[in-house]
């Protein structure tokens, strides 16, 4: 988006509300001037708030989030990453990935809890409410959408309780810039992760699904070579460390209903529709 973050976080505020609502209308489809009285908002200034965040009119963001939109959605993708995960994830015909590497915690530096460790880190706005990023020397380590209320600090002494914290606003701003920014970055980032063998072949595979595409619990069970694994997948998705870098907003359930997130159904409400709004 060409819009400031700072300006698109407050954005998204508003429209995070307008989600919430219907999400709990949505038997009703409640139109574009119903939310806007519930927002107390002129329908113009909806309008432009909808088109200024998203990037399209609030009736085509609205269309992304229904069941017809995610069942398109799913069958348009399903080709696109059975090619991908049958070339092999980490082969020449990866096509969505590209823009990061991976790299897993060993056992023992998992085990010090980040004894000896340095990390970098930061609070920054972006599309979709504030962020907390860190960086080891390793790659970036978490990736987390705040609540109000969170704090940062005790947020990251959860995951890495023996390390070195230091806050570095002007690296990390970088960071978010090039995560969220139009253009994919010239360099690939590193991203370094702790996880099972098992969770990095799931996350591998998220990193297949193309943006603005969407994929079950299933599909990835099976892209994985374990087809009776829906459960651990999910499992899997829902551990995933790092919010919108590695796209676990983009598995959703068969029935085409959105399912869980780690950062909260409307959060994931509003990627898909902001992400379906940068694919179209």
């Amino acid at each position: 988006m060409s819009i400031p973050f700072a300006e698109s976080s407050r954005d998204y505020a508003r429209v995070a509300e307008a989600i919430a609502y219907l999400r709990a209308h949505r038997h009703t489809q409640p139109d574009l001037a119903a939310v806007a009285r519930h927002l107390a908002l002129s329908e113009p200034h909806l309008q432009r708030l909808f088109t200024r965040w998203a990037g399209i009119s609030p009736k085509r963001f609205l269309q992304s989030l229904t069941l017809e939109d995610a069942r398109a959605r799913l069958a348009a993708t399903r080709d696109v990453l059975d090619l991908s995960l049958d070339v092999g994830l980490s082969g020449p015909g990866r096509l969505h990935d590209l823009f990061v590497t991976l790299d897993a915690v060993s056992p023992g530096e998992a085990k010090a809890g980040g004894r000896g460790l340095t990390l970098r880190y930061g609070v920054h706005p972006t599309p979709f409410g504030e962020a907390l990023i860190a960086v080891s020397p390793r790659g970036i380590c978490t990736l987390h959408f705040l609540a109000a209320g969170d704090d940062a600090a005790s947020r990251l002494r959860a995951d890495w309780p023996h390390a070195v914290l230091r806050v570095d606003d002007a690296a990390t701003a970088q960071l978010i810039t090039t995560i969220f920014g139009a253009a994919r970055p010239a360099v690939p980032l590193a991203l370094w992760l702790k996880g099972s063998n098992f969770q990095f072949r799931v996350w591998r595979a998220l990193l297949a699904i193309p943006p603005g595409g969407l994929a079950t619990y299933r599909t990835l069970a099976e892209g994985i070579g374990h087809p009776r694994a829906a459960r651990a997948v999910g499992n899997a998705v829902a551990a995933n460390p790092l919010a919108y870098l590695i796209p676990c907003h983009r598995v959703i359930r068969e029935s085409g209903r959105s399912g869980g997130y780690r950062w909260g159904p409307i959060r994931k409400a509003a990627i898909q529709g902001w992400e379906s709004g940068a694919d179209g």
